[in-house]
C-alpha cells in the first residue's frame, strides 16, 4: 500500500438521538404579561401572535411549555430568562421537565 492510498475501517457506531426537555413557564402574580410575550418572541422565538396565545394559556393553565429543547439549550434559555425577569424584579419561575416522546 503506498503512502497515498487511505485505508477506511468499517465501524458499527450507533449513535442515539438525545433526549428532550420542554422549558415550562409557571405563572404567577406579577410578572407582567408583556415581559412573557417579550421572552417568548426574542429568547423563544415565537411570533407575536404564537407569544401570546402562549402567554394566555400560562395565565389560564397555570403553566405551558415555551419550547423542547436538548438539556444544555433548555438550560440556558432558562437561565436567560431567569437572569432578565430578576433584572426587571419579576419572580418569574422556569422548570425544566423531559419531553414526553
Amino acid at each position: 500500500m503506498s503512502a497515498n492510498e487511505k485505508v477506511y475501517a468499517e465501524t458499527d457506531v450507533l449513535y442515539k438521538k438525545p433526549k428532550l426537555y420542554c422549558v415550562i413557564l409557571h405563572n404567577d402574580d406579577y410578572t407582567s404579561m408583556e415581559f412573557v410575550v417579550n421572552i417568548l418572541i426574542n429568547i423563544f422565538h415565537k411570533s407575536e401572535s404564537d407569544a401570546f396565545n402562549l402567554m394566555m394559556n400560562v395565565h389560564k393553565n397555570g403553566k405551558a411549555c415555551a419550547g423542547v429543547y436538548t438539556y444544555d439549550i433548555a438550560m440556558t434559555k432558562k437561565l436567560e430568562v431567569e437572569k432578565l425577569a430578576r433584572n426587571e424584579d419579576f419572580p418569574l419561575k422556569l422548570t425544566i421537565d423531559e419531553a414526553m416522546e
